[in-house]
């Protein structure tokens, strides 16, 4: 029998299973045990006989092998969240993220996300296909749904809109209402699939409140109205009114939902921080138009994040230094896309240690309940 190259990760049922040979066999229906367990136990064989390929390191592959016997033995895993962070086009880098979590079998059970973070995470826990996701991000289709018309054009406009103020028809602050993209995100999510309470991974959008200064954890409603507050960049966007509060991007108070996971029951959260790294600059750097703003607006969420990194379990941190906030070009989309899947690589021994870690010391009567499942 001919075996895999590479160890491929599978998610199955939420489950761990590692590691499937490339030629299957064939049994009568009515003798075929559950997948999980078919699996698995393939799996097992193969380590046990030695047959395990060469090209993973040891440490790696006995990772594997213990969650590969965790799924085996019924025992309980921590519950998986993932908090996604805000960083425009930066963002881009949670798709390589989540496409690497999946290649790996990693499960995951809650997200919350800020700005893009929640853009990524609320299509994603929608059920919309991360190449799908992918080509809104890379191909602009998503960036031109935010930006309706170019911002000189809506700028140069301005005076136009002052003309209802004074016939006294007020809106709210602003340069865009963002109901298209709204509609957008409702449409690519699926017309029955966008209540958000209704989802098969639970979510939330992070927003920041105008009303009460405090960051707020949208749950429930519509998709496109929750991610449309939570990306609701102040004067560049209007302020979204949902239920009796006005809500604005989430990322001025909380732009690294750490906590927000944790509210939601994760045992372990992977936080997601897209913040460019604050290294010195050349001078002339800044002489360059909108520099400083890029410069000043990442100085501001390296300081808001900070609390919220340390608190998380597993982080990770894509190399995104030079992709600036409001990136239009398809290269930076794609660099901070490879740049995810490169970082969350590099992280997986340390994740895998920690599922370890926390299904070992789940208390005995939750093991055992589990088991029994």
């Amino acid at each position: 029998m001919r075996y895999h190259k590479r160890l491929i990760g599978i998610t199955l049922s939420g489950l761990f299973v590692l590691g499937l040979p490339s030629s299957g066999f064939t049994m009568p229906k009515e003798l075929v045990p559950p997948p999980r367990a078919v699996l698995t136990n393939q799996y097992l064989a193969l380590t046990d006989t030695g047959k395990l390929e060469t090209t993973q390191s040891e440490s790696i592959a006995e990772e594997k092998v213990d969650l590969a016997r965790l799924v085996r033995d019924g025992v309980r895993r921590p519950k998986i969240g993932l908090a996604l962070g805000g960083g425009g086009t930066r963002g881009a880098a949670h798709v390589g993220v989540l496409r690497v979590l999946e290649k790996e079998g990693i499960p995951v059970d809650c997200v919350a996300g800020t700005s893009i973070g929640a853009i990524v995470g609320g299509l994603y826990c929608a059920g919309v296909k991360l190449d799908d996701i992918e080509n809104m991000v890379a191909r602009k289709t998503l960036m031109k749904a935010y930006y309706t018309v170019p911002i000189w054009f809506r700028v140069a406009l301005v005076p136009v809109f002052l003309v209802p103020h004074a016939l006294g028809h007020h809106h709210y602050d602003g340069l865009y209402r963002g109901n298209k993209f709204a509609s957008f995100v409702n449409k690519s999510a699926g017309v029955d699939n966008h209540q958000i309470e209704k989802f098969r991974i639970p979510f939330c959008a992070v927003a920041a409140s105008l009303m009460d200064g405090n960051a707020h954890a949208i749950k429930s409603g519509d998709l496109g109205k929750a991610l449309q507050a939570s990306s609701a960049i102040p004067v560049l966007r209007r302020p979204v009114e949902i239920e009796n509060n006005l809500y604005v991007d989430g990322g001025i108070i909380n732009n690294l939902p750490v906590e927000q996971v944790r509210a939601m029951g994760a045992d372990i959260v992977i936080a997601v921080d897209v913040d460019e790294r604050l290294n010195d600059n050349d001078l002339n750097e800044f002489k360059k138009i909108g520099s400083v703003y890029n410069r000043v607006v990442s100085m501001i969420l390296s300081r808001v994040d900070r609390d919220q990194v340390t608190s998380a379990d597993v982080l990770i941190r894509p190399d995104v230094n030079g992709i600036r906030l409001l990136s239009t070009k398809e290269s930076d989309a794609y660099r901070a896309i490879e740049a995810g899947e490169k970082a969350t690589k590099e992280m997986m021994s340390q994740l895998r240690q920690e599922i370890l870690a926390r299904s070992s010391d789940l208390p005995d009567e939750v093991e055992r309940s589990g088991a029994a499942k």
